[in-house]
This record gives C-alpha cells, sequence and structure tokens, in this order.
C-alpha cells in the first residue's frame, strides 16, 4: 500500500463522507457531497481533452488487464460520431481465475477498508466529471447537461450510497464476541467468537446503454464493497464510461495495496453475446442488470449460481383524477415525457383520464381539453429547438425510431412528433415526442397501451371513471410493472385510494407534482429507484436486501 493511499490516509480523507451518508440514508433528507452545476467543476476544457485523446485508439489500462485474448469495439455516437475506440476481449478461462485470487487479501482487508478505498475511486471519478459526461453523452444521446449530471454527480451518489450500505449491512454484527454461559455450580462456559464478513465470488454488472454510469455503480459498488471482485461487461454501445470506470478502479486498488485486478472490464465482440456465457459461468455469484425484460427473465431463470439483481421494464401510469393548479400539472407533465426524448425506465407512458374529464381549479375540463392542453404544453416547451435539442437529446438507437415511427398505427394522434437539427451535431436523430389518444373501452386499445413502448410515445387513454383508472393501473402493476406511478387529485378519498393500491401492488408512487421535481428523477439516499416488488424490477435502488444478500456471515468459534 502507498504512503499516499495507507488505510489511515484513505479514512482522514472519506470518513466524513460516509458518515454523512449513513447519517442521510437513516434520515432520508438531501445531501451530497458531489456538485451538480459543471460551473463547479473548472476542468472542462481538460475534459474535453481526455475524452477526445481515447477515441480512435486502444483503450489501455495502467496495469495490463489478463487475459485479453483480441480487441474489439464498434461505438457510434448517436450524435453521429463513429468513436473508434478498441477494448480487451477477455478469455473467461485466464480472465476469471486471476479475479478470484484476488478476493482474499479483498477479503481481509475488512469493511472500513474496502469502503474507504471505494471512496477513493468515486472521488477519482468525480474530479474527472467533464470527461466522464462527454463519454456518456456520446454513448447514450444525452444532451450534455443531463449528461454530466445523471452521468456524473447523481451516478457517483448511487455509488456512495451502495457503498454506506454495504457498510452498514457488514457492521450489523461485531467483528468479535465473547460468549458466557453460566452452569450453576460448574464452571461457565467460554467461547471466543470471530464474525467474518465473506463474498459470495465475482460480481458481473451487465451495462445499459441509456444510463450506462447511474445504472451500472450501484451494482459494482455494493459488490466491491462487500468484498467480491467486479467483472463489467458493458453495453456494446455505451462501453467508453463504463472503461473509464474500470481504469480509475484498477488505478485506486493498485496504489492502495490490493490487485487491480478485483475490478476487470469484459467487451464483446460484435453479435457475440458475453453476457449469456458469463452470467452461467461457476465464478460468477452475483448478477447486476439494467435492460430488457426478455434478458432479464433469461437471466433469472438460468443464472441460478448466482444472486441476480434485476431492473427491467414497466408500464409507468400516470392518473389525472383532479388537480388544483391545471397548468403546473401540464407543465410538469409535459417535461417528464420530454426529458431525454422519454428513454428513461422511470419515464410515464400512460396517461389515465376519465373521459368525462377532471376537475380543476378552474371548472372541469373534459378528456378531449386535457388531451389538447397537454399536447399544447409540450408543443410550447419543445417550440425552439434550442431548448428542445437541451432536452430531448439524440434517440439511443434505431429500435427507438423504429417504435416512435410505428406510433401514428397505434391510436388517434393527439401530437406528432417532428424532427428537430441539432446546430452542432447534423447526423444526429433527434424527435420531439408523440402523444396518442386511445380509448380503453375498444378491444384493440390495450395491445397499445399494456406493453412498454420504450422512448417518446406517450398515450392519452380515456377510461370510464377515476375507479376504473385505479382498477386499471393495479392490473398493469401486477402484471407488466411499474417503475413509477404518478396521481393527480385533489380528493383525499382518490389519494387515499391511490396510495393503496400502491401499496398492495408494491409501486413508488408521487403525487400532485407540480414544480420542479418529475415523476422520472429520484434523488440518491432518500428516494428508492424501483421496488423490487412489481415485475418491472426485483431489486430497489438502493435498500438493504440490495447489498445484504452479496456476502455471507462466517463465524468461528474455538475456547476462550
Amino acid at each position: 500500500m502507498s504512503a499516499d493511499l495507507s488505510t489511515q490516509s484513505l479514512a482522514e480523507r472519506h470518513r466524513g463522507t460516509l458518515d454523512t451518508a449513513l447519517d442521510t440514508i437513516r434520515t432520508r433528507a438531501y445531501w451530497s457531497p458531489y456538485p451538480e452545476h459543471p460551473k463547479a467543476y473548472p476542468d472542462a476544457d481538460q475534459g474535453r481533452a481526455a475524452f477526445e485523446a481515447q477515441l480512435g485508439h486502444r483503450f489501455a489500462f495502467a496495469t495490463a488487464q489478463p487475459g485479453t485474448d483480441e480487441w474489439t469495439g464498434d461505438e457510434r455516437s448517436p450524435y453521429g460520431q463513429e468513436l473508434g475506440v478498441q477494448y480487451p476481449h477477455p478469455d473467461p478461462d485466464v480472465l476469471l481465475p486471476v479475479m478470484r485470487a484476488a478476493m482474499p487479501a479483498w477479503r481481509d482487508a475488512g469493511p472500513e477498508a474496502r469502503a474507504m478505498v471505494c471512496l477513493e475511486i468515486l472521488a477519482r471519478i468525480n474530479a474527472r466529471t467533464h470527461e466522464f459526461a462527454l463519454a456518456v453523452m456520446h454513448t447514450s444521446g444525452q444532451a450534455f447537461t443531463m449528461a454530466f449530471q445523471a452521468g456524473g454527480p447523481h451516478a457517483q451518489d448511487r455509488g456512495l450510497e451502495a457503498v454506506a450500505y454495504a457498510y452498514a449491512e457488514q457492521m450489523r454484527t461485531p467483528g468479535t464476541a465473547e460468549w458466557v454461559k453460566p452452569q450453576g455450580k460448574r464452571d461457565p462456559l467460554h467461547l471466543q467468537k470471530s464474525f467474518t464478513a465473506v463474498p459470495r465470488g465475482i460480481g458481473l454488472v451487465i451495462g445499459c446503454n441509456t444510463f450506462p454510469t447511474w445504472n451500472g455503480y450501484p451494482g459494482l459498488f455494493a459488490s466491491l464493497a462487500t468484498g467480491n471482485a467486479v467483472l463489467v461487461k458493458p453495453h456494446p454501445r455505451a462501453v467508453l464510461p463504463l472503461a473509464l470506470t474500470v481504469g480509475a478502479a484498477r488505478d485506486v486498488l493498485a496504489e492502495a495495496g490490493f490487485s487491480p485486478d478485483l475490478v476487470c472490464l469484459a467487451v464483446d465482440r460484435p453479435g457475440e453475446g458475453l453476457a449469456k456465457t458469463l452470467a452461467v459461468r461457476p465464478e460468477v455469484r452475483i448478477v447486476d442488470y439494467t435492460g430488457s425484460t426478455a434478458f432479464g427473465d433469461w437471466l433469472e431463470a438460468n443464472a441460478r449460481q448466482a444472486q441476480v439483481f434485476t431492473e427491467k421494464a414497466g408500464v409507468n401510469t400516470v392518473v389525472v383524477d383532479s388537480t388544483d393548479d391545471y397548468r403546473g400539472m401540464l407543465s410538469n407533465l409535459a417535461f417528464s415525457l420530454s426529458l431525454y426524448s422519454g428513454q428513461m425506465c422511470t419515464t410515464p407512458q400512460n396517461l389515465l383520464i376519465p373521459r368525462d374529464g377532471i376537475g380543476t381549479e378552474a371548472g372541469p375540463r373534459t378528456y378531449d381539453e386535457v388531451v389538447a392542453d397537454l399536447a399544447a404544453a409540450m408543443e410550447q416547451l419543445l417550440g425552439d429547438d434550442t431548448r428542445a435539442n437541451a432536452l430531448l437529446g439524440a434517440l439511443v438507437n434505431p429500435d427507438v425510431k423504429a417504435r416512435l415511427d410505428a406510433a401514428p398505427g397505434m391510436g388517434e394522434v393527439a401530437l406528432a412528433s417532428r424532427e428537430v437539427a441539432h446546430p452542432d451535431f447534423p447526423d444526429a436523430v433527434v424527435r420531439t415526442p408523440a402523444l396518442v389518444r386511445l380509448d380503453a373501452a375498444k378491444p384493440d386499445a390495450e395491445a397499445a397501451f399494456m406493453a412498454e413502448c420504450f422512448g417518446p410515445v406517450a398515450f392519452a387513454v380515456a377510461v370510464d371513471s377515476t375507479a376504473a383508472a385505479l382498477e386499471l393501473l393495479r392490473r398493469t402493476i401486477r402484471d407488466h410493472g411499474a417503475m413509477t406511478v404518478g396521481g393527480y387529485t385533489v380528493s383525499a378519498e382518490v389519494a387515499e385510494q391511490l396510495e393503496e393500491v400502491c401499496l398492495e401492488e408494491c409501486a413508488q408512487l408521487s403525487l400532485n407534482l407540480t414544480g420542479g421535481v418529475y415523476v422520472n428523477q429520484t434523488a440518491a439516499f432518500s428516494d428508492f429507484h424501483g421496488s423490487g416488488g412489481n415485475p418491472a424490477a426485483n431489486a430497489a435502488l438502493c435498500d438493504g436486501a440490495f447489498v445484504a444478500g452479496r456476502f455471507r456471515t462466517v463465524e468461528v468459534r474455538r475456547p476462550a
């Protein structure tokens, strides 16, 4: 261990941050150690230069990763640029045994040392936020500000949150205990007991295309902090942000006296499907995955040797009953539907609106009026191309565009999607969202709105009543899952009924959001992302259950 990264020096740097994180997950208050505004990071030019230096070259780690049998990579920015980065392709028969061999020393270091190393990794990443933001932007299609915040400080928050939960769960049991049992007139029984948090094995993080760091960091840091080695398998279209992450982790581990091979990168050849191969390897004992329902279901059914954490697809729903801030509701919904072109697992898809209309502070509004007013709010929000580009970003892949192009065939179009020209990236595919009218009473309508339509397509679904909307919401969550649920009502009774549906079906609910907080945004340390209790995800970011299964406590007892 280097003098600069001794256990004592790391504790001096990061103990206060960990203590505050531990306190905040208890109080659920707002807190972040990582500023979210780009102006807080003065190295913008340096970050851009570092990002551009990666393009068109082989990605090199300071300490070469073992088991590389060739180089691969095929990333193209949604903004039109070929990234041209080549990454090491692994031979699992060589790489996985080396990773396992690195684990005993990491296990023996203990929860405190592991937490401090993880916080140093996050601090190094935070210092390079501009570089990471550009990597996220040009692999996910997020606009720069969103890539900076969600791909930078907000992702780092989620990583730190996972470390805090992991530390708390491991420290729940003391390291040693003296056990004394009285025996009456005989001498008491004395045992000395030790308790060690033992990692499960190698953790496999399967990255996603849209939020490579935000979705990748919780599993990566939860597994690493609990003593496991971590193999990161990025989405083929979004490798660079996670490759940079692995590089930062390997640097810190080596400087702290641990094997850098505790964190490795696995990039597959085009069409190889390496995730399936790795997920069922006996050395892999934890799998973290964000992506499609089909592959998530496959992992849960086939990676039987591993603890599998999945965030899959859901049909997010908003029930609109009434509001005392009609303009605020429309503005909030318009922004939620537009942010990152609806390419968030938390974006609302179905808006359930009684066909007889809703109550507002200005009097009743019919279903037709609500839909028309929402369409107008979206047009106003996105009417200026500069603002539209800043909110929408680019479509992440051709599948999203295909779903958007198919939207007019699903129902009556209330708001058509339009092309937006990007002034800096003429090849970027930027589209405004489409809003489609559907009637729940028509037999063919459910085929459209009861399946996830990931991307900038939303359905305004006419229902018979608020009671019918609540029943449809219940069925949607139960059958298809939901990462988020929204509701608008001035009725205490309806609000209670909405809460009851979400409590019974285990879905996270946001009520009457009309200001600067949106249903598709969650704050680390306070909000739970997903619940783990409906088909959309079997885990929540982040709670005790997300970290507790990544280690086991092994007891050794001997006569005192």
